[in-house]
């Protein structure tokens, strides 16, 4: 680790960009949102892979690929988000502890489950992270931030469609069948 230690900028704080022209106040608050919703990403992208990597069952392949894909995708809005917040002149969150702090989503534990369980749970998580980035949304488009706005319906867009997979895998509709119970 290096001896010489300049801290730039401390983490919590914003120091607003004249460039994109977005009032301190503003910009502060639109921060915190894009740190919530970078923390929730991150804690979504980790049960993601958790759940890549465990995956069993007749419909391995495919929930493996499926799954692996997701948290790919979380992964690269999570990039998305930090990097405007950075750019609206804040720290983007980081560590594992600070992220799983601030997230507004409570990560499964470290046990592995059936398959239907896990996606049960990555369902309802998208979900709670849905209606966060939804009032994000508002708030940027109320306080001016259109591009912030703009990235978030894009964000949006990816979420919904990734609980909508979700939602018609957990549908009773498979190829495997559960053992009968006499």
């Amino acid at each position: 680790m290096s001896k010489q230690e300049i801290v730039r900028q401390q983490a919590g704080t914003v120091e607003a960009s004249p460039a994109l022209r977005i009032e301190q106040g503003k910009a502060e608050q639109i921060v915190e949102a894009l740190n919530i919703d970078l923390a929730a990403t991150y804690v979504l992208y980790h049960q993601l892979k958790k759940h890549h990597w465990n995956v069993e069952g007749a419909e391995f392949l495919e929930l493996h690929k499926f799954l692996g894909e997701a948290a790919h995708e979380a992964e690269e809005a999570a990039d998305e988000l930090a990097e405007r917040a950075q750019a609206l002149g804040g720290v983007p969150l980081s560590g594992m502890k600070t992220l799983e702090e601030t997230a507004p989503v409570t990560p499964e534990d470290n046990d592995v489950y059936d398959v239907r369980t896990s996606l049960a749970n990555d369902m309802e998580m998208y979900g709670d992270i849905i209606e966060t980035v939804r009032e994000h949304i508002e708030l940027t488009t109320n306080l001016g931030d259109h591009a912030s706005a703009e990235m978030l319906r894009h964000h949006l867009l990816e979420l919904e469609e990734y609980a909508h997979h979700i939602e018609h895998y957990l549908e009773d509709d498979t190829l495997v069948l559960e053992e009968a119970t006499h």
